[in-house]
């Protein structure tokens, strides 16, 4: 009687600790993941101001140029350890030539000249409003539906930009070349967004970004040969002027973009993007400390404005196609 009588007792203590044993499983898989999508938005964060830093030393296209080598160079190692398949289908050749096109190559030029006449944080802001534009476009050209919401995110992102950039008196606060240049960034971006929705369901993120970055090497390198290549070599190459654009290549370029599509793989895409709201303001925090960048009352409404917006524009159900394209764009060079 008492062998019998101690049977369900075992089994239970048994099912207990399976069972506690999968809850710290799940809170660690959960505190990993959390942590990869933070670190990212981190590393992200912290490219504009490493460009900034990089930018004393070099001019944009070098840096830019360098940046992709080394990303290439990173992201196929990765690629022959993972034994991941690069090949890519003849059909496919015309639409990666104009996704490299859009981005790095476009993208770059804006974002890296822009960020010559702005500071850090104002880049930031403007290119945290690329998945609102990218809804615009895939709004006009794909006839995707918005919802009421996704009308007030849109204008409330535009009304914050508006009020980011503005004097109290209605004159700019920033460099007028530097808002273009940005801007223009933020459209190749969207050309970017609607070209990656066509390929994305076919191959991996990471062969994506790797494959664009090779394009967008050798679409930059007659541009580097032309114009910086003698500046380049004029320069006196140390650990200290080298350091930044290493971390653009390692942590923004590469390591960010990993802990990413990692936190997309366990949470979703839709959690993770939300995630990306945080940019500008990890961005204004790091630059307030390391760059003595200063914010205005106005600046600082008009950032909490464009993320509100953000985050309304984003709350619709898309196409999966689409939600996987915009997740890359503006994150993947």
């Amino acid at each position: 009687m008492i062998i019998f009588s101690l049977k369900p007792k075992l089994k239970s203590n048994f099912a207990t600790q399976i069972k506690e044993q999968q809850g710290i499983s799940g809170r660690m898989n959960k505190f990993r993941t959390y942590g990869a999508v933070i670190l990212s938005m981190v590393f992200w964060s912290f490219s504009f101001i490493w460009f900034k830093v990089a930018n004393e030393y070099y001019r944009p296209i070098a840096i830019v140029f360098v940046r992709l080598v080394l990303a290439v160079m990173i992201l196929g190692a990765w690629l022959i350890i993972k034994k991941k398949n690069i090949s890519i289908d003849r059909s496919d050749r015309r639409l990666f030539f104009m996704l490299a096109f859009f981005e790095p190559f476009l993208y770059f030029l804006g974002e890296s000249f822009g960020l010559t006449f702005v500071s850090s944080t104002t880049a930031s802001v403007i290119i945290s409003t690329i998945p609102v534009v990218a809804t615009v476009g895939a709004w006009v050209i794909l006839k995707e539906r918005l919802t009421f919401l996704n009308y007030a995110g849109i204008f409330l992102s535009f009304a914050g930009v508006i009020v980011f950039v503005l004097n109290k008196d209605l004159s700019l606060s920033f460099n007028l070349k530097g808002l273009l240049l940005l801007t223009f960034a933020v459209f190749s971006a969207v050309g970017y967004n609607l070209t990656l929705s066509k390929l994305v369901g076919n191959y991996s993120p990471v062969m994506i970004v790797f494959v664009q970055n090779v394009i967008g090497g050798v679409l930059f390198l007659p541009l580097f040969l032309l114009f910086e290549i003698k500046p380049f070599l004029a320069v006196h190459h140390t650990v200290i002027t080298l350091k930044p654009i290493i971390e653009l290549s390692v942590f923004a370029s590469c390591a960010a973009f990993i802990l990413f599509a990692y936190s997309v793989k366990n949470m979703g895409i839709s959690k993770t993007n939300v995630f990306s709201n945080s940019i500008p303001l990890f961005t204004a925090i790091f630059s307030f400390f390391l760059m003595d960048e200063k914010l205005t009352l106005m600046n600082i409404i008009g950032m909490v404005v464009v993320i509100l917006g953000l985050f309304l524009s984003q709350i619709h159900a898309k196409k999966q196609i689409i939600d996987d394209a915009l997740v890359l764009t503006g994150k993947t060079a």
